[in-house]
């Protein structure tokens, strides 16, 4: 439950400018977690999120970029949890997910900050990565199916 809620919220963040923890709470009452602001509050911190300042003076939540053990090991939960099957179309890594948790793994893909990668673009259970060259989508599959058959 844990891990689908951090998921949400990754998705929720990436959609919409959120500014507080009762606002982000209230999208993922909408979105089906019965969650208090207490446990908001845990889940920005265990995901170190932080707020940026957009127009109009106001912040929104974002994930904190870094570098660091704990913060990858989240993306990669994300990862294998949502992830259902990947297909080559030349530089194209098209990526299968379980429904609803597209945003969340591409944001994790995008979060591993491989060379290979441009960019990501996120349905509801698809994602089309835009790789920089046809051979690179190979390795890019291979690190990928390294990461989710070790959680399988």
């Amino acid at each position: 439950m844990k891990v689908s809620r951090h998921a949400k919220i990754i998705e929720l963040i990436s959609r919409y400018d959120i500014e507080t923890q009762e606002e982000l709470a209230e999208y993922l009452n909408r979105a089906g977690f019965k969650v208090t602001q207490a446990t908001v509050s845990r889940d920005i911190r265990d995901l170190k999120l932080t707020k940026i300042s957009v127009s109009g003076g106001r912040q929104k939540y974002v994930i904190h970029r870094q570098d660091e053990p704990g913060m990858n090991e989240k993306y990669i939960r994300v990862l294998r949890d949502g992830y259902i099957s990947m297909e080559q179309a030349q530089n194209i890594l098209v990526i299968k997910t379980v429904s609803g948790m597209a945003m969340a793994v591409a944001a994790a893909v995008d979060a591993m900050n491989w060379n290979e990668v441009a960019g990501c673009i996120a349905g509801d259970d698809t994602i089309m990565c835009a790789i920089r060259t046809a051979e690179d989508t190979a390795v890019v599959m291979e690190k990928i199916r390294k990461i989710v058959s070790k959680g399988m």
